[in-house]
């Protein structure tokens, strides 16, 4: 007679994820049934910059459209980041605690920075530029989360795929990021030529060292 040795079987839940995922269609459903011609003109963005043109006053950063597709990038980067780090044997994609981490990480880096910004330019006395320029990269950066939140829902449900789709989107996401900037900068030159010293110390401060700092830190975390 033949001994039968059961070993439990232990599943990782993803029911997290799939209810997150399901959570970003629905804002973005409602984002697009809500405020239909915007969402129209930012889904063109990509071809078109009548979004930017539209939409370029400073309370427009403060709206149910933007931040409802801000609270989408969020869980869309923070999904991309926790997948890329399971690619690479640094943590679990299924771990929903390790999501949490990244998430409220990533939530209180960017709000500490927008803070910070803020207090910059209102003692350089550059708040209206500052506040334009940051809806701008708000909202190239939403599209950008937008563009790879199919990419994660792959990513997460499968397992068959090389490192190198990862490290290939986040060449496509720093591509697109400096792109985003040179945008910036050229739609706004005559106002930055007018405050250059500030503008350059802006740029070092607050867009170029942390994420040097992060990039440091990580970089030794990981030695």
């Amino acid at each position: 007679m033949i001994d039968t040795i059961l070993q439990p079987r232990l599943l990782e839940s993803k029911d997290w994820a799939t209810a997150l995922f399901v959570f970003s269609f629905a804002i973005i459903a409602i984002a697009k049934s809500v405020f239909e011609n915007r969402f129209s003109d930012f889904a063109n963005l990509v071809y078109s910059n009548k979004y930017i043109k539209v939409y370029k006053d400073n309370t427009n950063l403060k709206s149910p459209f933007t931040i409802s597709l801000f609270i989408v990038q969020l869980i869309s980067f923070a999904f991309f980041i926790q997948v890329t780090l399971s690619y690479f044997g640094l943590g679990s994609k299924t771990d929903w605690l390790l999501y949490i981490q990244i998430l409220t990480f990533l939530t209180f880096f960017i709000l500490s920075k927008y803070l910070i910004e803020k207090i910059i330019a209102t003692a350089f006395n550059i708040e209206d530029f500052t506040e334009q320029f940051n809806l701008q990269k708000v909202t190239y950066r939403t599209y950008i989360g937008l563009f790879i939140l199919p990419f994660n829902i792959i990513l997460f449900y499968y397992d068959s795929f090389s490192r190198n789709i990862p490290l290939i989107i986040i060449g496509i996401v720093l591509i697109a990021n400096l792109l985003t900037y040179f945008i910036s900068i050229k739609n706004y030159q005559k106002i930055i030529l007018g405050k250059l010293f500030y503008f350059i110390l802006y740029l070092c401060t607050l867009e170029i060292a942390p994420y040097y700092f992060m990039y440091y830190w990580f970089i030794k975390g990981n030695a």
